[in-house]
């Protein structure tokens, strides 16, 4: 296979075109005071697209990426601080890069393009130089201030780690103080029950009476008082208790409800730059804009608030660019020829709600089912039968867009990705909807702290789990009359659609339950991506603490976090993402046991490789490749996505790159070298890091080849997979 082959440099352009996205966020992050991966996701974006670049001859792009990629190296390790001035260049590097990217390499650059790129190259490494001994341009006195002096973003991190650990706390001790209150009306029913046996005495003392055994009515009185002495004991006992859990419920209520606060910061903190970002798209664009606010003393969690700055700037520049008309087309539409854009946050139902509303022309849905049969994103048919609802939901996805042109503001189909993927980061959600002024409406819901989050809970293999409230679309039960089989695959009807239906015993590889409540259903995710994931029986819906795994377990898969009930049982909290994508493996590896609750049996079928690596242009090199031998080949895009795809099916053979994000290379051959039912699948590491250390590194973390991707070239690569696991057939 040609290397310079069209369809793998499509592949690379696009990679490209989302890695310098991410260069761009991250940099922005790192002027604004970096967290402790800013660098490090500086330095793997950048070092996976050199890569891409190199395998498809772009050396241009290799060039520049590698010196963006020495800055943040250098930075990294303490040798170099970037300022203001040196985010800038390394924005423009990006850009540069972004074009140069998007050239065909075989073609002859233009004079400017090429005069940008050597002086971009020039500067960068300028900044890099500094490490060799040039000084950044403070005094002698700021830098030993520096040396001794917490950095402000350091700190400032420090406070925001503290703040947190104790609102944990306080959340924690709230939970506790709520369950003291559930044992109290325990104790409660007791006080009643024990007024009772008092009657029950009185009754039984007034029938012995009237029979005139006076002896037994003697004894019965003296028992009758003894009982009820130990009854007022019991019940002074249940009023003090019952007067602590209030106090001690109190307290902490306002202890957790001050720690909050001190988190909490006004929504209008949050939306000072939108007022600039408006006027200079719109001013951009040719457009007139009014910034409209509402609810700006709205509390919100300042983490919340800081990741909710993202996705506000591309709604707020996608209704600039897409909703609000020119003010000559608004004024033959009848319109101002100036538009409204309404951004607005309140609380509601326990939740943080966020709208962001334009009156302009709104979603055309007839161009979108049009741009979704000419993606072939689905046939005519199939848009024609589509709802509002469901029509908006192909403008989320990745890459799509409705415009022909890429432009500085708009054209590459990752704003609105980029938005769902942002909200639902923090458990929250996002749905488009027709506004009553014609315009477009964006609707937000968030959560008002990250710290305590509401959950279904669930019983599952006869354990309780819990899926977070705000990634659950529906919960119901369905009869077995309702399933129906196609094709070995399970689904029943919800609103008029076929969902996929699947167990979690399965999926989470636990034992089967005896004793259930018939088919208790989740339905997660939306439209075609809704899975129904059956239960033994819901438990209800709590309010949890989570908390984070230990370190040292890595990412658990299908788990997102830990919790305690109010009876402090612990219980794990799912992760929806990671559950959908291991649904979709099981389904895709056709692993599926119909109508069963326990794991399918595992099956060794022809041969099959696993090709993990972050960059697509990369693994679909890979890809091609080792198909053309006639293995059947899997993809996972970073360390930890091939080690759930590894757990969940049989490989022959795993290859892996060594820098991903996650969960890297080294770390993914560890552990299937350390589980006894993969030790002794075979894995290949294929990298561009070709010292002796690094290849040290890879072989002592049990890899049992270790190959350069320059390797590529001589189908090295081709010839060790057939001397591992023989020939495809």
């Amino acid at each position: 296979m040609r290397i310079d082959d069209p369809s793998l440099f499509a592949l690379f352009q696009l990679e490209a075109q989302s890695q310098c996205r991410k260069l761009t966020d991250e940099l922005l992050v790192l002027e604004h005071g970096s967290t402790p991966n800013t660098l490090e996701e500086l330095m793997r974006a950048a070092h996976s697209l050199k890569g891409a670049a190199r395998i498809v001859g772009h050396d241009s792009a290799v060039t520049v990426a590698h010196e963006l990629e020495e800055c943040f190296v250098a930075a990294q390790k303490s040798r170099l601080l970037l300022t203001s001035a040196d985010i800038d260049v390394l924005l423009r590097a990006v850009d540069v890069l972004a074009d140069t990217a998007g050239a065909d390499a075989s073609t002859t650059a233009t004079a400017t393009n090429d005069e940008a790129r050597v002086k971009i190259i020039a500067e960068l490494r300028s900044i890099a130089g500094r490490e060799q001994g040039i000084a950044p341009a403070w005094s002698a006195t700021e830098a030993s201030l520096a040396r001794v002096a917490p950095r402000p973003d350091i700190q400032a991190r420090r406070q925001s780690d503290d703040s947190e650990r104790l609102l944990t706390l306080a959340s924690e001790a709230l939970v506790a103080a709520r369950a003291l209150a559930a044992h109290t009306e325990v104790d409660e029913r007791g006080r009643w029950a024990s007024q009772e046996v008092e009657r029950a005495f009185d009754h039984l003392r007034a029938t012995l009476a009237r029979s005139g055994s006076n002896e037994s009515s003697t004894a019965l009185g003296a028992l009758h008082r003894a009982v009820g002495a130990a009854f007022s004991r019991e019940r002074d006992r249940t009023f003090a208790l019952d007067s602590v859990s209030q106090r001690v419920t109190n307290a902490i209520s306002q202890l957790y409800e001050g720690v909050l606060d001190t988190r909490m910061l006004q929504f209008g903190d949050g939306i000072l730059g939108l007022a600039r970002l408006v006027r200079d798209t719109a001013r951009e664009l040719g457009r007139e804009v009014e910034l409209m606010t509402a609810g700006e003393t709205t509390p919100v969690d300042r983490e919340v608030l800081r990741r909710l700055e993202a996705p506000l700037g591309h709604l707020v520049r996608n209704a600039v660019d897409h909703g609000i008309e020119p003010p000559g087309e608004r004024l033959a539409a009848g319109k101002a020829a100036s538009g409204t854009l309404r951004v607005e946050a309140r609380h509601g139902g326990g939740r943080l709600l966020v709208s962001v509303e334009d009156d302009g022309r709104g979603i055309d849905l007839t161009a979108v089912g049009e741009r979704v049969v000419a993606r072939g994103l689905a046939d005519a048919a199939a848009v024609a039968e589509m709802s509002e609802s469901e029509l908006s939901h192909f403008l989320f996805l990745p890459g799509f867009t409705m415009r022909d042109s890429v432009t500085s503001i708009s054209g590459r189909g990752v704003g609105l990705d980029a938005v769902q993927m942002s909200v639902r980061e923090i458990g929250g959600d996002v749905r488009l909807v027709r506004a009553p002024s014609g315009g477009t409406r964006f609707e937000l819901q968030l959560p008002l702290t990250l710290s305590v989050i509401r959950a279904l809970v669930v019983q599952i293999g006869g354990e309780a789990y819990a899926f977070p409230l705000a990634r659950v679309h529906r919960i119901l039960r369905v009869d077995a009359s309702q399933i129906s089989s196609v094709e070995g695959r399970q689904h029943f009807a919800l609103d008029g659609r076929s969902v996929g239906l699947l167990w979690a015993t399965q999926i989470l590889e636990l034992p089967a339950a005896d004793d259930t409540e018939g088919e208790c259903v989740v339905v997660v995710g939306e439209h075609e991506t809704a899975w129904g994931i059956v239960v033994d029986r819901f438990v209800g819906e709590q309010e949890l603490v989570l908390r984070g795994m230990d370190a040292r377990l890595g990412k658990v898969q299908d788990v997102g976090g830990a919790a305690l009930m109010a009876d402090g049982a612990p219980l794990l909290v799912l992760d929806v993402d990671d559950l959908m994508r291991s649904a979709a493996a099981l389904v895709a590896g056709g692993r599926l046991d119909p109508m069963r609750r326990t794991p399918a049996g595992r099956t060794k079928a022809s041969k099959r490789v696993l090709v993990v690596d972050d960059s697509i242009t990369v693994r679909e090199l890979e890809r091609k490749m080792i198909e053309s031998l006639g293995y059947t080949v899997d993809v996972a895009v970073d360390g930890m996505d091939g080690w759930n795809a590894v757990r969940a099916g049989h490989y022959d053979l795993v290859v892996t790159d060594v820098d991903m994000p996650r969960m890297d290379g080294i770390e993914l051959v560890s552990l299937i070298k350390r589980d006894s039912a993969l030790r002794a699948t075979p894995v290949m590491i294929v990298s561009y890091k070709d010292r002796d250390e690094d290849r040290r590194r890879g072989l002592d973390a049990g890899a049992d080849y270790y190959l350069t991707k320059g390797a590529f070239y001589d189908e090295t690569m081709l010839r060790a997979i057939e001397d591992f696991i023989g020939e495809s057939a």
